[in-house]
């Protein structure tokens, strides 16, 4: 067999245009010396999918979209010296190259792990990229460790990286959980993963200082435009702030006055710069390890079970909402 199928999309088109993402049939990908070759069990969409696919200009050529992924390897590389072919693993991917909306996946080794044993495919889809992206805010952007205390605001909680941010930040750190949410089914969320106050980003100045009245000590910020001047009133000096979007024109001169550090955090810095890859796999090993000890859970919160572009396209549409709490996963 040399082809395989998958999902792709020639043109960045509103996701209820049923082209937007189309079955197609492409190639199996040659692996290159420390490639894994997974066969994909389930996928999950994030924010950045939707993104990405909207950017994309007319082409000839399909773009297969996806990132996070779970599966089964069934080929290795020549050089590939960590993981053999049955191994059950996840991964968030390489946004160089192709995604994983696909039948197989030719993916670094050093950015794959072995999945939690006590987690289905479908399962762990749902947690990679967003458990990636909060554990690397947290324990290299932000420095925080066990000893670690002060406030953490986390805007956003009930999304995919709030979700495992407030799990990870109460399971490894000792700073208290200033969670946000809007509506009461998001703010029962963040609670029940652990979040010591919840507080609505709509009224984010006034609530925070309410419930931290000194200031806070560090703010996750995945929506940054309009709030760099709540930014400086809440955070306390010497404070830090990471953030995971890019709006244009950010104006970051009201965090001077207090010294407060900006951070930006991207998940594929490491693979686009094949710098460090192997700490990523060495994250996710010990994702897996919290996971299978209990203390990090799923963020899963819909499952579709049609691995098509009709199912991506509703994943698609579910996070276009702008009002999933958790993640969403399509698996076979």
């Amino acid at each position: 067999m040399t082809t395989m199928t998958a999902i792709g999309s020639y043109a960045g088109l509103p996701i209820d245009d049923p082209d937007a993402l189309q079955d197609i049939e492409v190639a199996i990908p040659e692996l290159r010396p420390h490639d894994v070759l997974v066969r994909v069990h389930a996928v999950s969409v994030n924010p950045v999918d939707i993104k990405r696919r909207g950017s994309l200009s007319p082409s000839a050529t399909p773009v297969i979209l996806g990132f996070d992924a779970a599966g089964v390897i069934e080929a290795v590389g020549p050089e590939v010296s960590t993981l053999a072919v049955g191994d059950e693993v996840w991964y968030a991917g390489d946004v160089s190259r192709p995604g994983t909306n696909a039948q197989w996946h030719a993916v670094d080794e050093r950015i794959v792990a072995r999945k939690p044993k006590s987690l289905s495919f479908k399962d762990a889809a749902a947690l990679p990229l967003t458990t990636i992206t909060a554990w690397e805010s947290l324990f290299e952007r932000f420095g925080l460790g066990a000893d670690s205390r002060g406030d953490l605001v986390v805007l956003g909680a009930a999304g995919g990286v709030g979700s495992a941010m407030i799990q990870l930040a109460k399971e490894l750190t000792g700073v208290r959980v200033i969670a946000t949410a809007s509506r009461e089914d998001s703010r029962r969320w963040a609670l029940g993963l652990g979040a010591d106050v919840v507080i609505n980003h709509h009224d984010l100045r006034a609530q925070a200082l309410e419930v931290a009245p000194d200031g806070v000590d560090y703010v996750f910020s995945p929506h940054s435009a309009g709030n760099i001047e709540t930014y400086a009133a809440i955070t306390r000096p010497f404070g830090h702030i990471t953030a995971i979007d890019e709006p244009e024109g950010l104006d970051l001169v009201p965090l001077k006055a207090k010294s407060i550090a900006w951070h930006w955090e991207l998940m594929f810095t490491r693979a686009l710069f094949s710098y460090d890859m192997i700490t990523q796999q060495r994250l996710l090993t010990a994702a897996a390890d919290l996971v299978d000890r209990g203390a990090l859970r799923s963020t899963i919160s819909t499952a579709i079970d049609d691995f098509s572009a009709a199912g991506l396209r509703e994943a698609h549409r579910l996070v276009e909402s702008g009002r999933m709490i958790g993640k969403v996963v399509v698996h076979r």
